[in-house]
């Protein structure tokens, strides 16, 4: 009997997947590929229940004689394995990052004489709706506060963009490359406390109340799935900060760096060239401490920021503080420096690794951008926070286009290099 694949990434099965399966009966022995988790979070998005769940959910369904895993988005591996004679999808998959997948699928068919059957895309009122409901449950508080965690398990290094507004949420949630074979996106994004303020044209001096930050994250969340890390400066008051991590918990926000430093916030890239007074190791660890015991979840994070190689305190004081603040509760520490070479970022991270091969490490490779996600992993980081590019990119752009308009008194010189408005508004999905 011919074999024929198909693959799903999908947490329910709905009629559009029951068609496809209806269909593959036609030509012989249904095979039904799942996706690994790791898999998913690098093209699609995270998945709402574990894959072992997902599997058991495709062995049910009739007309399925095989389940077996596809642990990539493109089909070598599980085409050189099992040799279908024909391979089942959808018809969507022939535009955006998807095409891709598709064009690999014919050129490996082609090298044995397979064929791909293509079906019409089914999307009707009722299949709508339960995209719809898969997306609102991805967004809800309790689903999207523990992915960051989650993630962590899954990630060789977790990929996080700054946002500080709805529509930049929606770059960082629906941002998609292929290349080289590979595909990848943002895992998570990083709620900035200096490109918020910026965005609002306030200076980053902690000046911008919470009550205002609270709203920003809230547009966020509206239009976005994925797992924000909160930008919390230095927590504030202790009595101050414990409500903070209440507020953010509840909200499903995933986690919160605040720094070691107290007074007049000054922001860290101006280093020793402004006065910046770091705390006491023995307040700070008060400060976690209490953030840790009005949690009201194990999913929360609150993650210390050391600003030792920022202040020149070296790299000792560094390594003490962070034993500290994981013994202190942390869930996780970040190292910062100003330095254009990494090399005091990796020693940090080779040398806290030495002692302690457990509590995440977030890096932010603002200054010593040469550095690669893979040579981080190789030290021993966990996160990398992309902290303030959309700003930084988004200024130089629009004072341009602001200029040439007033230059030739009309728009067309620079219309070549806007993007189409229908573009930016189909990034934003109507109920």
């Amino acid at each position: 009997m011919n074999k024929v694949y198909t693959c799903f990434c999908t947490d329910v099965i709905h009629e559009g997947h029951r068609n496809i399966i209806q269909e593959a009966q036609k030509y012989g022995e249904v095979i039904v590929g799942v996706l690994k988790d790791e898999a998913m979070i690098r093209y699609n998005r995270f998945p709402l229940v574990d894959f072992e769940e997902r599997f058991r959910m495709m062995q049910a369904i009739p007309g399925v004689s095989k389940v077996v895993v596809q642990e990539e988005i493109l089909y070598d591996k599980i085409i050189a394995e099992i040799r279908p004679d024909y391979v089942i999808h959808g018809d969507n998959w022939r535009e955006g990052p998807e095409r891709a997948v598709r064009e690999n699928v014919l050129s490996l068919l082609k090298e044995y004489g397979g064929e791909l059957i293509e079906v019409a895309y089914t999307y009707n009122e009722k299949v709508r709706h339960t995209d719809a409901r898969m997306k609102e449950q991805l967004a809800m508080p309790e689903y999207r506060r523990g992915r960051l965690r989650k993630l962590l398990g899954l990630c060789p290094i977790v990929k996080v963009l700054e946002v500080h507004s709805g529509l930049t949420g929606l770059i960082a949630e629906k941002t998609v490359v292929q290349h080289d074979g590979v595909f990848d996106q943002f895992e998570a994004m990083w709620m900035s406390s200096l490109c918020d303020s910026t965005a609002k044209g306030k200076p980053d001096i902690e000046l911008v109340d919470m009550t205002s930050r609270f709203r920003t994250i809230n547009d966020i969340m509206e239009v976005t799935t994925k797992p924000i890390i909160f930008d919390g400066d230095t927590g504030g008051q202790i009595g101050h900060f414990v409500y903070t991590v209440r507020s953010l918990e509840r909200m499903g926000v995933s986690a919160v760096i605040i720094e070691d430093k107290t007074g007049m916030k000054k922001n860290s890239l101006f280093g020793t060239e402004v006065v910046q007074t770091q705390d006491s190791i023995e307040h700070f660890c008060e400060k976690i401490s209490a953030g840790k015991k009005v949690q009201l979840t194990d999913e929360f994070m609150i993650i210390a920021r050391i600003e030792s190689l920022i202040l020149e305190k070296g790299m000792q004081d560094a390594l003490e503080r962070a034993s500290a603040y994981v013994k202190a509760g942390a869930d996780g520490i970040m190292i910062h420096s100003r330095k254009k070479d990494p090399g005091e970022i990796l020693e940090f991270c080779d040398r806290f690794r030495q002692v302690d091969t457990e509590t995440p490490i977030v890096v932010v490779p603002s200054s010593f951008n040469t550095v690669t996600e893979k040579e981080l992993t190789e030290h021993g980081a966990n996160i990398v926070i992309y902290a303030n590019q959309l700003t930084r990119s988004a200024f130089p752009a629009m004072e341009q286009t602001a200029k040439d308009i007033l230059t030739y008194h009309r728009a067309k010189e620079v219309d070549d290099r806007l993007m189409p408005i229908k573009d930016i508004i189909s990034l934003i999905e109507e109920l």
